[in-house]
């Protein structure tokens, strides 16, 4: 199946932000593709002179909202920071089942989105180029506040204006509709998350419990996530899986942190 993509353009955002402007994106773009019977519903941003659409379904806003947390959250701990939040839509198909995985669905993406934020924090208060006295934060600062703000809201029209451009332009790789739901086709939207991998460690073998997604590295190791371990592209059995134990005080554990690399949850 063809998934196309879409690399939204960049928005520099400070973290009050980040809620008004991942609102107003995500539900444009979800209204876009909700091809069953909704109920539109005009809504103000309330930081910028932009009015977007939703779907008036209470259930999709309450998602869109929890992951919106999630991601303010991360950024909270990982400040001034380039990130990305991803809205995927996807079909979910039986597969044949195989001697390692019971598991017989799959999902099939046919349209990713890539919203990129750049997180800022601004001072509020300046110094002069040629003293240390502080500049007038009265006069300085709010014009300086008032002219960004102004160029994030003429760089999310133009995001917007992407986004309808995109719905227009690709259609031929939208699945049939299949049933009369809000939102016809099932979606996922992830934020950073950060997952560790442990190298060059001899491991006790998993207990028969344990899911068949825990999968020893070549290098001797597995991969492991804040959830528990897992396999990449493959979620843990649970949240309550156990990290695996070294049975040789003579290996070295490295742990490489990769805060960019995205699971859905």
């Amino acid at each position: 199946m063809n998934c196309e993509t879409c690399q939204l353009k960049e928005l520099v955002v400070e973290p009050l932000e980040i809620r008004d402007v991942l609102r107003c994106i995500l539900h444009t773009i979800v209204f876009h593709r909700a091809l069953g019977l909704v109920r539109p519903k005009d809504v103000d941003c309330e930081l910028f002179e932009i009015t977007y659409v939703q779907c008036g379904d209470a259930e999709l806003e309450r998602k869109i909202d929890e992951k919106i947390d999630l991601f303010i959250g991360w950024v909270e701990k990982h400040p001034n920071k380039k990130s990305q939040v991803c809205l995927s839509f996807y079909e979910v198909r039986n597969k044949q089942a195989t001697w390692m995985f019971s598991n017989k669905t799959e999902r099939l993406y046919w349209e990713q989105w890539y919203i990129n934020l750049h997180v800022i924090n601004t001072k509020t208060h300046g110094k002069s180029h040629n003293s240390k006295a502080p500049i007038n934060p009265g006069d300085n600062a709010l014009e300086e506040s008032s002219s960004r703000r102004a160029s994030l809201e003429s760089a999310l029209h133009e995001v917007l204006f992407q986004i309808i451009k995109f719905v227009n332009e690709k259609k031929d790789h939208i699945p049939s509709v299949t049933n009369s739901e809000v939102i016809s086709f099932p979606y996922e939207i992830t934020t950073p998350r950060k997952f560790y991998i442990y190298l060059d460690l001899q491991v006790t073998p998993f207990p028969s419990t344990c899911c068949t997604a825990h999968q020893i590295l070549p290098s001797g190791g597995t991969l492991m996530s804040s959830r528990g371990c897992c396999k990449l592209g493959i979620l843990p059995c649970s949240a309550n899986c156990m990290i695996f134990q070294s049975v040789s005080s003579t290996h070295h554990l490295h742990a490489y942190s990769l805060s960019a690399v995205t699971f859905s949850s």
